[in-house]
């Protein structure tokens, strides 16, 4: 059976914890981010605080001098008549970080002195280098620790989830045709799986006690209902051989006898429902389709004759398939007498395509509804059963036991054409 559902338990944790971990590395390279740009503005401005400071004091004490630019320094407005650079032109006092000018980022401290502006630069284009190296070393490391932490956690997800795993394949192994058969967890299995074992091998007892009391009482069934309609058959065909055996009589004994005739296939079929599939084989015939099909309409031509009915099979080539004899002997006898039972006149034409034996009808036909409400009564196994025959409801149980398909089309007044497809069960001689 495919597995369903979509992702792994596995995989879906895995990804969970690599996305928290991506999502903390982020959240701490930001706030780290945030907090380095804020105590650098800190910097900046008690740096450039003090100097303004010493430039003041300077000057109080000696009014003609001068303050002196160096490299990575820089004053402006300290001269009567000198503007500040235009890229400083109308901001306010205070600090303002990475202001670009002279091809360099400068850190600026802006202060109202005598009522005009002086602004004190300071070159801070070699830290923003080392910075963003810094920034890119940080960034490089959260990487490395993320994919480090990844393979991390898949080792980690992957330790835990092993005896889960092999919890899984466990059941998997387990063999209906096996009695005994128990879940024996490893040793590194967590209380939780061991719980979940415990309740499993609790049903499988139970089941398997089910199971045994099914198979004898379908064993015991089988035998104590085929013994009788063995003998109402076998007394049915003596009492028809008798000598002055008048008409009326010999009819309801041929009824008789064809009646345990379906009661045994009945019998038949429903044995088959009990068994595994894959054991079939073992009970199956090897079928020529273009043999059996004429005796299960020999059987039929007297109910069709008393419709004034002619039933014509297609000439056939060898077609064989393995499969349980009484169940195709039922499954297209009982599709057959639907058709005679559902026309007035006509013919009924029967032939075999492709391994599918196909049987239209020149009945009143059904309208798109009441075939879909078939369909509907047959998937929920509530077809009921037509006179004298098995369900429809059962021959699609059958059909979906043993791989086959079974196909409806009709139109109202124009008959309806039934297609019970075996080829899943076709020989390599007969494909």
């Amino acid at each position: 059976m495919a597995a369903r559902g979509g992702k792994s338990l596995r995989r879906r944790m895995v990804q969970g914890l690599v996305a928290y971990a991506v999502l903390v590395s982020i959240a701490v390279y930001a706030y780290g981010w945030i907090i380095n740009e804020r105590a650098e503005q800190l910097v900046w401005t008690s740096l450039l605080e003090a100097e303004f400071n010493h430039i003041e004091g300077r000057q109080a004490l000696s009014a003609g001098e001068r303050w002196a630019d160096t490299e990575t320094m820089l004053l402006f407005g300290d001269e009567p008549g000198s503007p500040l650079p235009a890229a400083l032109e109308g901001m306010a006092p205070g600090l303002h970080d990475e202001v670009v000018f002279d091809g360099k980022e400068w850190a600026v401290l802006i202060r109202e002195i005598d009522g005009q502006p002086w602004a004190l630069a300071l070159d801070i284009g070699d830290f923003e280098r080392h910075e963003a190296y810094v920034a890119a070393s940080v960034l490089g490391a959260m990487l490395v620790m993320v994919v480090l932490l990844g393979l991390a956690i898949g080792w980690g997800v992957d330790r835990l989830m092993r005896p889960m795993r092999l919890f899984a394949q466990a059941i998997a192994g387990l063999r209906p045709d096996r009695s005994g058969e128990r879940i024996e967890l490893p040793p590194d299995a967590s209380a939780e799986l061991a719980v979940i074992a415990d309740a499993l091998n609790d049903y499988i007892a139970r089941n398997e006690l089910y199971v045994q009391r099914e198979r004898v009482f379908i064993d015991s069934m089988s035998h104590e209902l085929r013994t009788p309609i063995a003998v109402i058959g076998g007394a049915a065909e003596l009492a028809g051989a008798q000598p002055g055996v008048p008409e009326g009589a010999r009819q309801q004994i041929a009824r008789i006898s064809r009646t345990g005739r379906e009661i045994e296939r009945l019998i038949a079929l429903l044995l088959v429902l009990a068994k595994d599939p894959g054991r079939l084989a073992q009970a199956s015939d090897r079928i020529d389709l273009a043999q059996l099909l004429p005796e299960i309409i020999d059987d039929h031509l007297p109910m069709a004759r008393d419709k004034g009915l002619v039933v014509a099979l297609e000439a056939l080539l060898p077609c064989e398939i393995l499969a349980p004899l009484p169940v195709v002997q039922a499954a297209i006898g009982n599709l057959l007498r639907n058709a005679i039972e559902n026309s007035d006149s006509g013919r009924i034409d029967i032939r075999v395509e492709a391994g599918a034996v196909v049987i239209e009808d020149p009945g009143h036909g059904m309208t798109p509804e009441e075939i879909s409400a078939i369909y509907a009564r047959m998937a929920r196994g509530g077809g009921g059963r037509e006179r004298g025959g098995i369900g429809l409801d059962l021959i699609s149980r059958l059909c979906e036991h043993l791989g086959w398909t079974l196909a409806i089309s009709s139109r109202p007044g124009q008959g309806t054409t039934t297609r019970l497809d075996l080829s899943s069960a076709r020989t390599g001689a007969g494909a």
